[in-house]
């Protein structure tokens, strides 16, 4: 079994329980769309697709290596000090960044309120260079919004309060300019 211990295969069994249930739970829905011609299950497939890929691939990996881990860079050898208040403040606010983003999304909307969830949860994280801040927020901004608009084309909340619903329907409609041409 190469280097593979039992924790290693009760995980890899859950992860392939989930995949089994999830994929046979796909048929519940297995309806045409006339807009998009794979059907209501081809992307979340793919999502089950992608976990099994995973799944083999760790369990392959712990087989190849067993759970040698290597450090990686910024990875330091102390654990967090819970002892200060800073770093609990911390964690308070990534843990609640995400909900204040849910929260915002009716009213401000994900096309205008996204840019800033992303460069906070990063500045949360401990990077504090303000141009790579910028550069990976625009990047993963750009990458969303291209994979949710153009690939997928999927409907995301507006917002209602009107500077930021405007921006949200410039966004649509340069969008339906790119995709006429």
């Amino acid at each position: 079994m190469g280097r593979l211990t039992r924790t290693h295969l009760v995980e890899a069994i859950i992860f392939l329980l989930i995949v089994a249930v999830f994929y046979a739970y796909s048929f519940e829905f297995n309806q045409t769309i006339e807009i998009y011609r794979f059907g209501a299950t081809a992307w979340p497939r793919v999502v089950i697709a992608l976990l099994l890929i995973t799944t083999l691939g760790n369990l392959w990996f712990q087989y190849k290596y067993g759970s040698a881990t290597q450090a990686t860079i910024g990875q330091g050898d102390d654990e967090a000090d819970f002892s200060d208040p800073r770093t609990i403040i911390r964690m308070a606010a990534i843990l609640l960044t995400p909900f204040i983003f849910a929260w915002l999304l009716k009213p401000v909307g994900i096309y205008f309120s996204a840019p800033f969830f992303i460069a906070t949860i990063i500045w949360l994280f401990g990077e504090r260079r303000w141009k790579a801040i910028l550069i990976m927020t625009l990047v993963i901004y750009f990458v969303f919004i291209g994979l949710f608009l153009v690939i997928l084309n999927a409907p995301l909340p507006q917002g209602n309060t009107s500077p930021f619903y405007d921006f949200s329907a410039w966004i649509l409609t340069l969008n339906a300019k790119l995709q006429g041409l």
